[in-house]
C-alpha cells in the first residue's frame, strides 16, 4: 500500500480529531470527539507500517527505538499541525499512535476555565498540579497557564517535557522548554539543573517518580512557581498519590512539605458535547477544583485526605467545586446529556442530588 503519513494526518486534522492509530493488518483508525473509527484505508502490513513509520526518524530515534521497542517524541507539519507520537510493539510488529497538538494555545475563556485558574496562575510561589486520565487535556491547561504569564510577567519560565507540545515563544517573559530524550536524559536531572538556572517558572510535564516529586516540592519550597501533573482523577487521590510514592518513613516529611507549598490541584475530564439538534460533536471540560485553604492543608498535614472531598463541598467562597456540581452544571446548561455526565462521575448519587435539586 503506498500511503504518506502526511496524508493520513492531514484527514486526521481536517476532520478535526485528536488522535490516529497505525497498527499492523489493521486500517488506520483516527478518534473524532472521543470515538474511535477505521479510515477508508486497506489494511497495513508490517512492511507498509515500517515504510510509514521510520522515515520519521532521525538515527538516533532509530537507535533508541530499537533498543527500547518504545519511542516518545513530537513531529510536526508546517501549516498543518504539531503532534505527539508514540512508537511500540505489538506482536512482534511496530505501531504507533499520534496526538493532535494545537497549534495555537487556546485562551482560558475558549477553554471554559473558571476565573480561580487565571487567579492560580499570578500567585508568585508553590505547586500547582493539573491532574486527570490520558486525554483529558491536562497539557492543553497548562499551556494556557504558561501562555497567559508568558504574556503579562517578565519571567524566566522553564518547562520540560516529554515530548514538548504547545511550542511558546517568548513575549513579556523568557521561556526555555527543554525536551526528554532531545534536551535531557530525565526529568530529575533537568529538575536538578533548573535550580541553577534563575528561573522563576517551573513546569514539569510529568510527575512520575519520588525523586521527581521531592525536587518539584523542594523548588515549589525554595521560591519558584512550579506547575506539574499526575493521572489522578480527584485531588484527594493526587495527595494520596504523591504521598504512597514514599516510603513509610518519609511520608510525614512530604506532608508537611505538601501542605506547605502546595497551591490547587485541578482535576479534569472531557465529556462529549452536546449540541442544540441533540447530536454531541466536540468536547467539554469539567473540572474538580482544590485551592489549599488552612483548612485543607491541615487535612494534608494530617492524613485526612478522605475528608478533602467534604471540605471542598463548603467550600464554593474559596473557588472550589466538586467534579459533581461541574457536571451538574454542565447538565443544567444542556451541554452534556445526564449519561455521559453519570459516566465521568465517581459518586452519581451525589450528582443525581444537584441534578435534581
Amino acid at each position: 500500500m503506498v500511503v504518506e503519513i502526511s496524508e493520513l494526518l492531514e484527514k486526521l486534522v481536517h476532520e478535526g480529531g485528536s488522535d490516529l492509530h497505525i497498527s499492523s493488518n489493521l486500517p488506520p483508525a483516527i478518534r473524532v470527539d472521543g470515538k474511535l473509527k477505521r479510515m477508508d484505508y486497506p489494511p497495513l502490513s508490517p512492511d507498509d507500517v515500517e515504510n510509514l513509520l521510520f522515515p520519521m526518524l532521525s538515527n538516533e530515534q532509530r537507535r533508541r527505538l530499537e533498543q527500547d521497542w518504545e519511542l516518545d517524541f513530537s513531529y510536526g507539519i508546517e501549516g498543518l499541525s504539531r503532534f505527539r507520537v508514540n512508537f511500540y510493539k505489538d506482536k512482534g510488529n511496530y505501531a504507533a499512535a499520534f496526538r493532535t497538538i494545537t497549534s495555537q494555545v487556546p485562551s482560558f475563556d475558549k477553554l471554559g476555565l473558571p476565573d480561580i485558574v487565571r487567579t492560580t496562575a499570578e500567585k508568585p510561589r508553590g505547586l500547582i498540579l493539573v491532574t486527570g486520565p490520558t486525554g483529558s487535556g491536562k497539557s492543553t491547561t497548562l499551556a494556557a497557564m504558561i501562555d497567559y504569564i508568558n504574556s503579562t510577567k517578565a519571567e524566566h519560565i522553564l518547562t520540560i517535557e516529554d515530548p514538548i507540545e504547545f511550542v511558546h515563544t517568548s513575549k513579556s517573559s523568557i521561556i526555555h522548554q527543554r525536551e526528554l530524550g532531545m534536551d535531557t536524559r530525565s526529568f530529575a536531572n533537568a529538575l536538578k539543573s533548573a535550580l541553577r538556572e534563575d528561573p522563576d517558572i517551573i513546569l514539569v510535564g510529568e510527575m512520575r517518580d519520588h525523586e521527581t516529586i521531592a525536587l518539584a516540592l523542594t523548588a515549589a519550597e525554595t521560591g519558584h512557581l512550579v506547575f506539574g501533573t499526575l493521572h489522578t482523577s480527584s485531588a484527594s487521590q493526587t495527595i494520596d498519590r504523591i504521598i504512597d510514592v514514599f516510603p513509610e518513613g518519609q511520608q510525614q516529611q512530604i506532608r508537611v512539605q505538601l501542605a506547605n507549598s502546595l497551591v490547587a490541584v485541578f482535576s479534569q475530564t472531557l465529556l462529549p458535547k452536546r449540541q442544540p439538534d441533540g447530536s454531541r460533536k466536540g468536547r467539554v471540560m469539567a473540572q474538580e477544583i482544590m485551592v489549599v485553604t488552612p483548612a485543607i492543608a491541615n487535612l494534608i498535614r494530617e492524613a485526612k485526605a478522605a475528608q478533602i472531598y467534604s471540605t471542598i463541598q463548603t467550600s464554593s467562597g474559596s473557588g472550589m467545586q466538586t467534579l459533581e456540581s461541574a457536571l451538574a452544571e454542565l447538565f443544567k446548561k444542556g451541554l452534556v446529556t445526564i449519561e455521559d455526565a453519570l459516566s465521568k462521575s465517581s459518586k452519581p448519587a451525589e450528582l443525581k442530588r444537584l441534578i435534581q435539586g
